[in-house]
């Protein structure tokens, strides 16, 4: 690998569903398991030799297959994953394991199955339900745990691998080793001039979630190093923080900034830094480290009784990166987004924040259009906003000059 390719390999691997090195892995003999959600612990399957995968729907060019199943009043990204899988296209996987990140996410375990029965060939042969409880206190926490080891059990049986604590402990360097390098990518961000686009940053958490770790923490090292070589970007760019439902398919963030005039500074992203973020705590039991970072440590809207904590971190967002405004993005029919972008953007109002509410499809269902002109009306609103704020501190200059004069 080319030291000055790195964030092409990057933005690349972000860009498909079965990159190269994926194919590798499983040309090698080696499986490969789809996940549906963050709180899958990748760390598991990595130290029983499986290589964990995001599932993505970015390659749907419809959504009959998904509206045959779900019907059509339901978010478009499980309808774009299951729109894949009935049309073959996840016929590589070894495996998949489905959480109930939503109920929309929920159903898809079960509308996968019902496809199956019509379409041969597209359940893989470990199909497994990873149940994630909705609080982590007492019982959730031990819940979790009972669930990552009925995972471990059914892997070992199914893969003929044993999954000992020496191997988790290695899965967890390992991934907290990429974990640092993406934390000092995105602290470039924090720069008054970034040299790197929110498009990239994200782009390489999301590599994270599909390239082997060993593969993703080189690309990482060579790209902190094309980022320092870098010149400093125009420091009179809007800065902007783009919250809520999944995107992984970076049009979002190259929509915000291929006008030259907006900078993404910061997510909250379950592709972004929600997954590719914070080290795991060490501890003598790997799997409480595990279910520390991956339950405790989670802002999802789904977990219960979090949303000032879930506040209290945007906001903390937009003063660390000095942004000038957030866009609140959910897909149609997302619940739990839609309902907390409200409250979001209620309470950031009152705060003097400008925030933009967007509710869009899907990646590549997406209505471009429409998003392009409120994208545009929001930057003027922010750029106007700005130079209100510098005639008014002009005008406090001068007449604090004129006072001292006299």
């Amino acid at each position: 690998m080319k030291q000055q390719c790195a964030m092409a390999l990057l933005q690349d691997a972000a860009s498909r569903i079965d990159p190269p090195a994926v194919m590798r892995w499983r040309d090698e003999g080696r499986p490969v398991l789809g996940t549906t959600c963050s709180f899958v612990p990748a760390e598991i399957l990595y130290a029983a030799g499986v290589l964990p995968i995001r599932l993505r729907g970015l390659a749907a060019r419809g959504s009959s297959i998904g509206d045959a199943y779900f019907g059509p009043f339901i978010c478009s990204f499980p309808k774009c994953l299951l729109e894949l899988a009935g049309s073959g296209s996840f016929r590589f996987l070894d495996g998949v394991v489905i959480t109930p990140g939503c109920d929309a996410m929920r159903r898809l375990h079960e509308c996968w199955r019902k496809a199956g029965e019509d379409i041969p060939g597209i359940v893989p042969g470990f199909f497994h339900y990873f149940d994630v409880p909705h609080k982590t206190e007492g019982h959730g926490f031990s819940w979790f745990i009972d669930e990552m080891k009925v995972l471990v059990e059914k892997m070992s049986s199914h893969f003929n691998v044993k999954i000992t604590d020496e191997d988790l402990s290695s899965a967890i360097s390992l991934y907290d080793e990429g974990r640092r390098l993406y934390e000092t990518l995105e602290g470039f961000l924090l720069e008054d001039g970034p040299r790197l686009s929110g498009t990239e940053v994200l782009a390489s958490a999301i590599a994270g979630s599909v390239l082997p770790r060993e593969d993703y923490n080189q690309l990482m090292r060579q790209a902190v190093e094309e980022a320092m070589s870098r010149p400093p970007a125009d420091e009179c760019l809007i800065r902007l923080v783009v919250a809520g439902s999944v995107d992984d398919t970076l049009d979002l963030f190259r929509l915000i900034e291929s006008r030259g005039k907006a900078l993404v500074v910061g997510e909250t992203l379950c592709f972004g830094s929600r997954f590719a973020s914070n080290s795991i705590q060490a501890s003598e039991d790997p799997l409480r480290g595990i279910a520390g970072h991956y339950l405790v440590s989670s802002t999802c809207p789904r977990m219960f009784g979090g949303y000032a904590e879930r506040l209290h971190r945007l906001l903390d967002l937009v003063r660390s990166r000095r942004a000038d405004g957030v866009i609140l993005q959910n897909i149609r029919f997302c619940d739990m987004h839609g309902s907390e972008n409200g409250l979001m953007a209620r309470d950031l109002k009152r705060m003097g924040i400008p925030a933009l509410r967007i509710e869009r499809e899907y990646g590549p269902l997406a209505d471009t259009g429409r998003i392009n002109l409120r994208v545009d009306a929001f930057l003027e609103q922010i750029a106007a906003k700005r130079l209100t704020i510098k005639r008014v501190e002009s005008t406090a200059s001068a007449a604090s000059r004129a006072a001292a004069e006299v």
